[in-house]
């Protein structure tokens, strides 16, 4: 096996694999035929979003969590997580029989508790502490600390590293060419791992890593030659989106990764609702980000095969009306406009009749209030069909002198009033 460097412990993933055989779904490599249509190539998509806890996540937890001496494990585990590391260390618990304590922060959706409990049942605690996940997480390892636990890390571990690798042992035992290979990143340890297994079995491979333009904790890291903290990041993506790529993570993907690219929250959400729609694949945003990144290497992977990791599916049917959102707005298809209609009977009506075009339609129409109560400028959301109707709306706009402000090109704005 490569160590990558003389001073880091072999990562041992054929042994990784072995305990992790009757655990973990071995998860398909699915051969996907609209893809492969739409890019000209063979696309293949790793489904760990069909693993027993809907992502890869058990990986990394047990192979670690077994890895432990057995006295040092029944001591008790502890993690903090409020997505799918919860739920692969809760079921890792069961399986394994031993005590886990799982750190929520106050603000986590009681659907991912749900989840957690079940998965972990009798043998694991939730405890929900602090507003954000760094308050919560330094509970947690003053938690550990406290009561002689051990602490099951999300991604900075070498035997977390090594579990999440064995996705690539799975991956190149039902096809032995890949040409290219995308793999999505938050924390780095299934980039760090897969990336490892492929650099020694496959190096001709070319290794993607793909992270949200919002998130871009490793590409950040990359550029400064060490890992950074981001001030702030946008959490949509909440799979993949970390302030602080991991310092063991971050030193073995730069060897291991020939590229890391961006991938904008919009285009994961229209990547979400196409495999819904067209392949009845459910997927959540971040195991949406390998194929998000497609378009952008369309003329590269034309002719090739191309594997793609989706991650997970650990999305609330919540969230989808907010995918829809982005995903218009993405697409040019929804935009939003602060409106002074002239203070006159009719103003409105010619609006409709004149500015909007025969397929604009008002999906939003708010009067907002001024501070003595008199009615002030309208909120108004128009949908177009086609993405190249805005400029003639924006020409009717001017034509019609309508007192307008596009609150899309507003980011502070927006955010207030949307």
């Amino acid at each position: 096996m490569n160590s990558l460097t003389h001073t880091r412990p072999v990562l041992e993933f054929h042994k990784a694999a072995e305990r992790l055989k009757k655990v973990v779904n071995r998860t398909p490599l699915t051969f996907s035929h609209s893809l492969s249509k739409k890019y000209q190539c063979n696309i293949y998509l790793k489904r760990e979003d069909l693993q027993v806890v809907r992502s890869y996540k058990l990986r990394g937890a047990y192979n670690m969590m077994s890895s432990l001496p057995p006295e040092q494990l029944q001591k008790g585990v502890v993690c903090a997580s409020a997505g799918n590391h919860a739920q692969g260390f809760a079921y890792s618990c069961r399986k394994l029989g031993v005590k886990g304590v799982v750190f929520m922060p106050i603000i986590t959706p009681n659907q991912k508790v749900s989840q957690t409990r079940m998965f972990g049942e009798d043998k694991i605690e939730i405890r929900l502490v602090g507003d954000t996940f760094d308050d919560c997480q330094v509970a947690a390892k003053q938690f550990t600390e406290d009561n002689s636990m051990t602490f099951i890390p999300p991604f900075d571990d070498y035997r977390i590293i090594e579990g999440q690798g064995t996705v690539a042992v799975e991956i190149l035992e039902d096809l032995s060419e890949v040409d290219f290979l995308f793999i999505p990143v938050g924390g780095g340890g299934l980039a760090a791992g897969v990336g490892s297994y492929f650099r020694t079995f496959s190096p001709s491979t070319r290794t993607i890593g793909v992270e949200p333009e919002g998130a871009p904790s490793l590409y950040e890291a990359l550029k400064a030659g060490h890992p950074v903290t981001l001030e702030n990041i946008e959490r949509f993506v909440d799979g993949a989106s970390v302030k602080r790529t991991g310092d063991l993570t971050f030193s073995i993907c730069r060897e291991v990764l020939d590229e890391v690219h961006l991938v904008n929250e919009g285009k994961v959400c229209t990547t979400i609702l196409k495999l819904y729609n067209e392949d009845a694949i459910v997927v959540e945003p971040a195991g949406a980000l390998s194929i998000a990144a497609l378009d952008d290497f369309a003329s590269q992977i034309r002719g090739k095969n191309v594997v793609c990791i989706v991650s997970g599916s650990n999305n609330d049917i919540d969230r989808m009306q907010e995918i829809k959102e982005r995903s218009l707005q993405f697409e040019g298809l929804k935009h939003y406009f602060l409106i002074r209609f002239a203070q006159r009977p009719g103003a409105l009506k010619e609006f409709v009749n004149h500015v909007l075009g025969p397929n604009d339609d008002i999906v939003r129409f708010e009067y907002m209030q001024k501070h003595n109560k008199e009615t002030g400028p309208a909120l108004v959301g128009i949908e177009l069909k086609l993405k190249q109707d805005y400029e003639a709306l924006l020409e009717n706009l001017n034509k019609y002198h309508i007192n307008f402000t596009e609150l899309n090109k507003q980011d502070n704005l927006f955010g207030y009033l949307v």
